[in-house]
């Protein structure tokens, strides 16, 4: 009788986990290209573009959401010799949903998000990077999925 139990348990939890194994492979992910080497002079400007793509059928909310409670796109540079100037992000658009009673500013598809950055006249000469980390929260027609950060990094040359 006790064996019995035994397997009843472990078929559940086996299904259980292959179930969130299916529901992580769904969950859409946000992919950023990579970018190529940015040459900057030092007491300069650069301006560098992330191209970020969201799979077919998802959006993310824009950097300024229809609603407070919704997580915004939002990208924010951690470390490196570069500061930032400035970030314009792709422009939303108002989109309804049915899970919501109004439209929502999202982002879909193939989108740009640009920064400006100073070159301190003080940066080291050479190679370098910049980090930084791009928080956002993709959504289809029926639901949202949990918040993502993904780390993004620019391979830097200082001349």
């Amino acid at each position: 009788m006790r064996l019995n139990s035994f397997y009843k348990t472990a078929a559940i939890a086996l299904g259980f986990a292959a179930l969130m194994g299916a529901q992580q492979q769904m969950t859409p992910t946000l992919t950023v290209a990579p970018v190529p080497t940015v040459k900057a002079q030092k007491g300069a400007v650069a301006v560098v573009s992330l191209r970020a793509v969201l799979p077919p059928g998802f959006h993310a909310n824009s950097n300024t959401p229809s609603d407070a409670y919704l997580i915004p796109l939002s990208l924010k540079w951690t470390g490196g010799p570069l500061e930032a100037d400035g970030i314009t992000y792709p422009k939303g658009t108002m989109e309804k949903y049915s899970f919501s009673d109004k439209p929502l500013s999202v982002v879909t598809g193939e989108f740009t998000i640009t920064t400006k950055f100073k070159v301190p006249a003080s940066a080291a000469t050479g190679a370098s990077a910049q980090n930084g980390t791009l928080r956002y929260q993709a959504c289809n027609d029926r639901m949202c999925f949990a918040p993502k950060t993904l780390n993004v990094s620019l391979s830097l040359n200082i001349e």
